[in-house]
């Protein structure tokens, strides 16, 4: 069984080092965009917190996500 979900995928970056890591797609599907942008600004404020201001200002560490439509199996009696 097939079935479209919203995926969140995060990636973090530094300016100092002008480089972002590759996204990394998060384990949670939304059923659609609205829900997945307040999750990824959250998952963005946690995330940030979690590394501290020290690092965050020492290498310009900042949060960017993206929300896209993927197609989901599932596998037979397993709900989403």
């Amino acid at each position: 069984f097939c079935m479209t979900k919203i995926a969140l995928f995060m990636i973090m970056c530094s300016y100092v080092a002008g480089t972002c890591m590759d996204p990394i797609e998060m384990d949670t599907y939304y059923d659609d965009m609205y829900t997945c942008l307040n999750a990824g600004y959250l998952e963005s404020l946690s995330k940030s917190e979690e590394i501290g201001a020290d690092d965050i200002n020492q290498h310009g560490i900042y949060m960017k996500f993206v929300c896209m439509e993927k197609e989901i199996i599932l596998p037979k009696g397993k709900p989403v």
